[in-house]
């Protein structure tokens, strides 16, 4: 599996620019999907920042 299509909350809140904080009200809010990969670590897929980015465009439009 290639490592990058799991991101950390840091990796994913440094793609999107945005603080730690911000993306887990992103992600309690349900707007951007995460996974639970084992007991306690959180990841998020790289193809829901994509999905994210691109729903967040299509509104702006």
């Amino acid at each position: 599996m290639d490592d990058d299509r799991l991101l950390t909350v840091n990796e994913a809140a440094d793609r999107l620019r945005v603080s730690r904080w911000t993306l887990y009200c992103l992600i309690r809010s349900g707007e951007l999907e995460s996974l639970i990969v084992g007991v306690r670590c959180r990841r998020v897929p790289v193809d829901a920042l994509n999905n994210y980015v691109t729903r967040l465009r299509e509104e702006a439009a």
